[in-house]
């Protein structure tokens, strides 16, 4: 009888062999995980130390609108100023310096320059920048903005000087034609001046010129950074980018000279300036390897006039990486070779039972069945052998059945598949149909409140219009200027009207009407309202088709827009006008396709032509077919359109007719 050695003390024994390898593994994704850490950390804090650099921006922005504030809105400065009074303007140049700005200037309430504290000579010129404008208005503005060259000279020869920037070509940075920047980019406040009385007499506007500006970047690499060096280099700094260029920076060049006039690499600039988001992550700056960090700076427009950026040094985060993995390669060399040792041995006393089994399992899975294994031990081995032999057994007669059940689940998930698709099929039409009638329905309530709002003014300036014209006689200068404004009013009247028939509110006056003898009616009509002499109509009318119930004046007003347009898609060159009817569904539906062979739609505007205010022609409104589109879905039908550019256009209009209960049939999945 064989001596029963336990499994369990083989195991014990095996299992130092693979905790060994587990340790191999765990050192190498932990080797992993520390190197993706410190990187991830660093790329973090470059993220908040953008959030700090943006607040030291910000801060600077508040203190010049501080100013601003505190002398505009007082009614004594702001009165003195515009009189020209040569104390306040003393203290507006001394101001000028005591509070670090490179401009502060006065405006009268027409934008004519006052004062300028900085050339106190140059004044009259006409000041047009945005922020006085709006300063002009009423508007108190802080922010960002663009300022020219001769824009600066008038506020300085020195400023328009340090605007001046040469711009350096680097590795990766984006190419460029020019080889100066001469705009300067500038932190502004503007801020009315008003009477005692409140009103707008003038504007009062201050800025600091960001241009070779370094002062700000140092205050922010100060603040954030700390002054940390890692082998006599700063490990932080900070730009401020006007476009793709550094016009205030404290990175630095390869002779220790700030790195202005350096440009960004194309894939920020894409990023930060064209697509206005942020950019964070490693970057090549100038000459070396950053964890950056950018956002767009905005104007006061919300335009992408420049970045903020800041960085930290990769250097010092490679180094601390090269050092912990030197550790942790010296840890996994020893353990290793001791764990080889071990499971070597280990492996010998286990390997010849185990390896029996693995072969066998292989041919198992390779599709060999009823394998058997020779039992040589009375130990868990020889207690596997034989689960084994049950299993091989087993597993023959289990994969049969399991073959049987497979091919019915797979005819069970086919037509569980066509019937899903055929739901969802059904589902995003009828979303996309009520989507439309929802968002349709929201326009026409705001149409008709604004029809209503511009109605009352329009009549007045209508009135006063005509009552001009009455009284200026034909050989008056200005008659025809009255006459224009009479023809522009009818024409607004005219979009008032499709404003409101847009926004129509009213049940439908549903009664019988012979198609055909509408479409004759339109035709006759419209020949005294264009020239149809080159176009030909074609009448292809089913004369089984018989009364067809609706709102006679809306679809009147449906089949008239179309023809019309359809006419003058044709015009001059002539063509050919095709009406087809023909009988649709039970009842006394009927479909009618109105064909041109006019110049046809373009694709990218087929799917727009029923949005409301769309239009081609400088004429029209864009509410023709919107409105059109309202009317037959109102009358629970459809219409549709198809196109070939050239070669003419062909709209489509469903009526149904009434079922025997008297109830119109429902089109698209639509509810009665």
């Amino acid at each position: 009888m064989l001596k029963r050695f336990p499994i369990k003390a083989k195991l014990t024994f095996g299992a130092l062999a693979p905790l060994f390898v587990a340790f191999f593994i765990c050192s190498l994704a932990g080797l992993y995980i520390i190197n993706e850490k410190i990187a991830s950390q660093a790329q973090e804090k470059v993220r908040t130390d953008l959030n700090s650099a943006r607040e030291v921006y910000r801060n600077e922005l508040d203190r010049i609108r501080e100013f601003i504030d505190l002398t505009a809105t007082n009614p004594y400065n702001s009165s003195s100023i515009v009189a020209g009074d040569h104390e306040i303007q003393a203290l507006l140049r001394q101001r000028l310096y005591k509070k670090r700005l490179d401009i502060l200037t006065a405006v009268d309430a027409k934008g004519r320059v006052l004062y300028r504290a900085h050339t106190p000579s140059l004044a009259g010129d006409l000041q047009k920048s945005y922020f006085v404008q709006q300063a002009l208005k009423g508007v108190a503005v802080t922010g960002t903005a663009l300022m020219g060259e001769q824009e600066l000279a008038r506020e300085g020869v020195a400023l328009s000087s340090r605007a001046t920037i040469p711009l350096v070509s680097t590795p990766h940075a984006r190419p460029r034609n020019d080889t100066i920047e001469k705009t300067g980019m500038a932190m502004v406040s503007a801020a009315p001046l008003r009477n005692h009385a409140g009103q707008v007499i003038g504007a009062l506007y201050g800025a600091v010129l960001l241009n070779n500006n370094n002062a700000l970047v140092d205050k922010i690499k100060e603040i954030v950074y700390e002054g940390v060096q890692f082998n006599g280099t700063d490990v932080g700094s900070a730009t401020i980018f006007l476009g793709d260029a550094r016009i205030a920076t404290n990175v630095r060049l390869a002779d220790g000279a700030r790195a202005i006039g350096t440009r960004v690499s194309e894939e920020v600039y894409q990023r930060v300036i064209v697509e206005k988001k942020k950019w964070i992550r490693r970057a090549f700056v100038v000459n070396d390897w950053y964890f950056t960090a950018y956002e767009p700076i905005l104007d006061l427009r919300g335009r992408a006039i420049g970045s903020l950026y800041v960085g930290m040094l990769e250097k010092p985060y490679t180094h601390m990486q090269k050092s912990v993995n030197s550790i942790l390669y010296m840890v996994l060399f020893v353990t290793s070779l001791i764990g080889l040792a071990v499971s070597g041995f280990i492996a010998t006393l286990l390997a010849r039972p185990i390896k029996e089994l693995e072969k066998l399992a292989h041919r198992v899975a390779r599709g060999e069945r009823n394998l058997q294994m020779e039992v040589h031990t009375k130990d868990e081995v020889g207690d596997l052998a034989d689960a084994f032999n049950l299993m091989t057994r087993a597993l023959s007669r289990q994969e049969a059945e399991i073959g049987l059940l497979h091919r019915a689940l797979e005819l069970k998930v086919e037509e569980r598949t066509a019937q899903l698709s055929d739901k969802n099929r059904l589902l995003l039409q009828t979303q996309a149909d009520l989507a439309r009638a929802e968002k349709l329905a929201d326009l026409g309530i705001v149409a008709a409140g604004v029809a209503h709002e511009i109605n009352t003014p329009l009549a007045i300036i209508r009135g006063n219009a005509e009552v001009l014209e009455m009284c200026l006689p034909p050989e008056h200068p200005n008659h025809e200027e009255v006459e224009i404004i009479s023809m522009q009013t009818e024409r607004m009247a005219k979009i008032v009207g499709n404003l409101l028939t847009f926004a129509r509110q009213k049940s439908l006056n549903q009664r019988e009407f012979m198609v055909h003898e509408i479409l004759d009616d339109i035709v006759a009509q419209i020949r005294h309202q264009v020239p149809m002499d080159a176009i030909s109509v074609q009448w292809e009318y089913d004369m089984s088709l018989g009364a067809v119930t609706g709102d006679t004046d809306q679809l009147r007003q449906v089949f008239s827009n179309i023809i019309l347009n359809a006419v003058q898609a044709m015009l001059p060159g002539g063509g050919t006008l095709r009406l087809t009817t023909r009988p649709h569904g039970p009842g006394n539906g009927c479909e009618v396709e109105i064909r041109d062979t006019g110049k046809g739609i373009p694709a990218e505007h087929l799917e727009k032509i029923f949005t409301p205010f769309f239009t081609t022609r400088d004429s029209g409104t864009g509410l023709g077919l919107s409105v059109s589109y309202g009317i037959i879905r109102d009358h629970g039908g459809d219409i549709q359109v198809s196109s070939t550019p050239e070669a003419g256009t062909c709209f489509k209009i469903v009526l149904p007719g009434e079922t025997e209960s008297g109830q119109e049939t429902p089109k698209n999945g639509e509810d009665l």
